[in-house]
């Protein structure tokens, strides 16, 4: 049967604005050190893929030299996963608050799939956490078992690299030609696209700009009856009403890739 695989940040909910930034910045607060990152900061962050990486990019020599932080890489290594582990902490608490609503159409495309005997995964090279804390709270508990989920540090490279996609494919053990992606990012785009999978993208509050080539459709979210979806792009024909529904992503599968 086919599979639907969901990107987590900013596909499930609009987690980086609410959810990533503050516990960021929460994070940076308690730990003392001088730094807020501003929403246009951050929507320069979010073209680095993983938390820990966002982190490292503040680490300049003068950085480094001017907050007393360790110098050496192993030292580095270890700081960094501190941090990282009270920023997932900080953004699980949050999550679990109900500070992050669900993105138009997730739970009812979510409960169409599972009905209709398709696959469900997530592949995110977020914290399994946050992950899994993002899961449950927008799709519930019953639903959130049916998923595999694909997270974390589990691949050497993360998105715009193929690894985590590809590793999904190889333990679901399907072929590209059997699973559609729900993406937000040009990151994820080309991080889906290179694994050879057919790529729906939603649009999130720091991606409407960026570059989609290689996805099939492109559109504003999934939809729900209070928030229609709006069709922006649709590469390979495919122009979903109101709502975007497993027919139309049945169809996106059948159509050729861009």
């Amino acid at each position: 049967m086919p599979t639907l695989i969901f990107d987590c940040d900013g596909v499930l909910a609009d987690t980086e604005r609410y959810g990533h930034l503050p516990a960021f910045n929460q994070t940076f607060e308690e730990l003392g050190l001088p730094v807020r990152w501003s929403d246009d900061d951050y929507r320069e962050k979010v073209l680095i893929g993983g938390g820990k990486e966002r982190m490292a990019s503040l680490l300049t020599p003068e950085f480094v030299a001017a907050n007393g932080l360790p110098e050496d890489e192993d030292g580095r290594r270890a700081m960094l996963a501190d941090w990282h582990k009270r920023k997932t902490t900080i953004y699980t608490a949050l999550v679990a608050s109900g500070a992050l609503p669900g993105r138009p159409g997730i739970r009812r495309i979510v409960a169409e799939a599972d009905a209709s005997g398709w696959g469900l995964a997530v592949a995110s090279t977020s914290a399994e956490p946050s992950v899994l804390a993002v899961l449950e709270h927008v799709v519930g508990s019953e639903l959130a078992g049916r998923f595999a989920v694909f997270a974390g540090d589990i691949v050497a490279h993360k998105k715009p690299a193929p690894d985590i996609y590809l590793l999904a494919l190889d333990q679901l053990d399907i072929s590209a030609d059997d699973g559609v992606v729900i993406e937000d990012s040009g990151n994820g785009v080309r991080a889906a696209v290179g694994a050879g999978l057919r790529t729906v993208v939603t649009v999130s509050a720091y991606t409407a700009d960026e570059d989609f080539t290689g996805a099939s459709l492109v559109v504003s979210s999934l939809g729900d009856p209070d928030e229609p979806a709006r069709v922006i792009d649709a590469p390979a024909g495919v122009r979903p009403g109101p709502l975007v529904t497993l027919d139309d992503l049945a169809a996106v599968l059948a159509a050729p890739r861009p």
